[in-house]
C-alpha cells in the first residue's frame, strides 16, 4: 500500500504534467494517510488553483494554516483565491501576512507576492470606486448586478458540467476562464459607456503603477533609488533596512549609503497628488 510520501510524488509528478485532476485525487489520498501535514494541504491548494476551485483552495490554505501558523504558502494562495472570489480587503489582509514570514524567512518570493499585494490593493481600490460610481446611477448599478449574477449562474452550470464529466478537467478550466474573461469585457464596456455620459463623476479614477512604494504598497513621496535600479520611498526603505540589510525585491546586499534621490520620479508623483487629491487614501 503506497504511503502518504509516495502519493505526495505521485502527486507531483502528475502535476508537473499538467494532469491537474489526477495531481488533486492523489493529494487527497496522502492527505488521508497524513491529515496534519500543512505541506500536502498547500500542494493540493496550489493544484485547485489550477483547477479555478477557489472555494476548496480557501479550505485548504485555512487547514495548512491551522497546522502551521506561518504557513507563507498558505497565505499566499489564501489571497490568490480570495481575489479571484470578490474578496479583495481579505486578500489584501492575506497578502500582506505572507509578505511578512517572507521577510522574516529570507524567502525568495517576495517579489511575487508584492506583485500580488499590489493586485490585492487595486482590487480593493477599484472595488471602492465601483461603489462610488454605482451610487451616482442606479441603472448602472442595476446592470452591473445583472451581468455579475449572469456570469455567476454559467460558471455554476460550468461546475455541474465537470462534475457530471460533461467535460474533462482542460475543457472545464477553458469554459470557466473564458466565462471570467467574457464578464470581465461586457462589466468594461458598460462602465466605459457610462463615464462618457459623465466623464467628471463616472469614470473610475487610477494609480500608476510606477508611483506605488513596493514595501508600503502606497503613493510615495520621497523616493529614492537603489543599485539595482528599484525605486522605493525613503522612510519604508530605511524602516525595512533596519530590519535586514538586502533589496526587498532582489534580495541583494543594500545599504543606506546605496540610496540616492529619485528626483524625477519625486516631482511624478507630487505632480500626480496636487492633480489628483482623492489618491492620498489609495
Amino acid at each position: 500500500m503506497a504511503t502518504s510520501y509516495a502519493l505526495k510524488e505521485q502527486g507531483n509528478t502528475a502535476f508537473r504534467a499538467g494532469e491537474f485532476k489526477t495531481a488533486e485525487e492523489l493529494y487527497s489520498k496522502a492527505i488521508q494517510k497524513d491529515p496534519s501535514n500543512p505541506a500536502l494541504f498547500t500542494n493540493r491548494a496550489f493544484t485547485r488553483i489550477k483547477l479555478l476551485s477557489w472555494d476548496a483552495v480557501i479550505d485548504d490554505c485555512i487547514k495548512a494554516i491551522e497546522f502551521q501558523p506561518e504557513n507563507m504558502k498558505g497565505y499566499y494562495y489564501l489571497a490568490q483565491a480570495q481575489i479571484a472570489l470578490r474578496h479583495p480587503n481579505e486578500a489584501l489582509n492575506s497578502a500582506m501576512t505572507a509578505y511578512g514570514i517572507c521577510l522574516k524567512t529570507h524567502d525568495s518570493s517576495t517579489s511575487n507576492i508584492s506583485n500580488l499585494i499590489l493586485q490585492a490593493k487595486k482590487e480593493k481600490w477599484e472595488a471602492k470606486e465601483r461603489e462610488r460610481i454605482r451610487r451616482r446611477s442606479d441603472l448602472l448599478r442595476e446592470l452591473e448586478d445583472s451581468l455579475t449574477r449572469n456570469s455567476d449562474r454559467q460558471m455554476w452550470e460550468a461546475e455541474q458540467k465537470i462534475k457530471q464529466l460533461e467535460l474533462d478537467e482542460t475543457e472545464g478550466k477553458e469554459e470557466k476562464e473564458e466565462i471570467k474573461a467574457s464578464s470581465q469585457r461586457k462589466l468594461e464596456e458598460l462602465r466605459s459607456i457610462f463615464a462618457l455620459s459623465d466623464p467628471e463623476n463616472l469614470k473610475q479614477r487610477e494609480v500608476p503603477d510606477y508611483l506605488i512604494d513596493n514595501i508600503s504598497f502606497a503613493i510615495m513621496h520621497d523616493p529614492v533609488v537603489t543599485r539595482t535600479g528599484n525605486s522605493y520611498d525613503r522612510s519604508t526603505l530605511l524602516e525595512h533596512l533596519k530590519r535586514s540589510n538586502t533589496d526587498p525585491l532582489t534580495r541583494e546586499p543594500l545599504t543606506r549609503d546605496d540610496l540616492r534621490p529619485n528626483l524625477a520620479l519625486k516631482q511624478a508623483c507630487a505632480e500626480f497628488l496636487e492633480e489628483n487629491g482623492w489618491a492620498v487614501d489609495w
